[in-house]
């Protein structure tokens, strides 16, 4: 135990594990983006496998949730603790639902994984400080810091999931909105080669997936709901909400009022791909400009010092040896 104890009180074997786990991280990221068609597959499964749920049931068992299609309940352990200690109520928030269609999580299950971990995290990130604070003792502080670590410690963790869930969706947004443009273009060549909309749909989620997984699961969840919902309204509406951006909204409301109202389709799906065209570029045009004031501070602590070094260092160096010589 005291040999275990020095070790993760070593600063050197410290750094080495983040090195470690750097290394590691980065060789994973670079891995990820070789077995894309492999997530692909596995999403289009999935996706295939809710249609065919969907089908076996009746209409009057769907519902207009934010996924829109229906799941069966989740059971075991997190399932059991959530339930017993009432957490649904207790971290009750209206908007969770939602947020967990709009990461890509959708059912029961994901939901109460996340009431779980919401009650379970601040107690793990408290025991871990306090761990180190008042067993190990890594650094000598006063009682009353050591305890205020812990604190800030659980309401880091409490506030961690949502942290994860809302990096979740806004990587899960972007994904889609860099590809969606693209995804319009094709939708608007197989609507006017004369392929209904069900099939350019469903045609575009197998071609957009290279691009954007995300979307390709997207597009099929939406080809699946138009096949088998009441109202076909209520597929683009359940879209919009999953993605939750003005442009895909924008998109289904067009696509809606084009079958209610009758006029061409390829017209809406035109100027909405134009429309969206120009948000990427105006949201690249917003990146690229904020990049000056984000590299104010990295060029401060890592490039000046390094060029005033380059430039000065010669001539203290001349200074020192004219002034040894003398």
């Amino acid at each position: 135990m005291d040999a275990f104890i020095r070790f993760i009180t070593d600063p050197q074997n410290l750094l080495s594990l983040g090195v470690g786990v750097l290394v590691f991280a980065t060789v994973l990221t670079l891995l990820s983006s070789m077995t894309g068609g492999v997530k692909l597959d596995q999403r289009m499964k999935a996706v295939s496998e809710r249609r065919d749920e969907l089908k076996r049931r009746s209409r009057a068992a769907i519902h207009t949730g934010p996924g829109g299609l229906r799941h069966t309940d989740d059971e075991g352990f997190k399932k059991r603790v959530v339930d017993r200690l009432n957490l649904t109520k207790l971290l009750e928030d209206p908007k969770v639902a939602d947020q967990m269609a709009q990461a890509g999580y959708r059912g029961p299950r994901p939901l109460t994984t996340f009431y779980f971990f919401r009650f379970a995290s601040p107690f793990i990130f408290l025991m871990v400080v306090a761990f180190y604070m008042f067993v190990i003792k890594v650094v000598d502080w006063p009682t009353m810091q050591k305890i205020t670590a812990c604190v800030a410690a659980a309401v880091a963790g409490f506030y961690a999931p949502n942290l994860f869930l809302t990096n979740r969706i806004t990587k899960r947004r972007t994904s889609i909105m860099q590809a969606f443009p693209d995804a319009l273009d094709l939708l608007l060549i197989c609507v006017e080669a004369g392929m209904s909309i069900e099939a350019a749909i469903a045609k575009v989620s197998q071609e957009i997936g290279t691009s954007s997984i995300e979307l390709a699961e997207e597009l099929s969840l939406l080809s699946a709901e138009l096949s088998y919902l009441p109202d076909r309204r209520m597929a683009y509406e359940n879209l919009g909400k999953r993605t939750n951006h003005p442009g895909v909204k924008s998109v289904a409301v067009a696509m809606t009022q084009a079958e209610t109202y009758g006029t061409p389709l390829s017209s809406a799906l035109r100027v909405m791909a134009k429309e969206n065209r120009d948000l990427r570029l105006s949201a690249a045009e917003k990146k690229a400009a904020a990049l000056p004031a984000q590299l104010t501070v990295p060029m401060i602590l890592f490039f000046l010092p390094v060029l005033f070094i380059v430039i000065l260092g010669p001539a203290i160096l001349n200074i020192m040896d004219t002034m040894a010589k003398g």
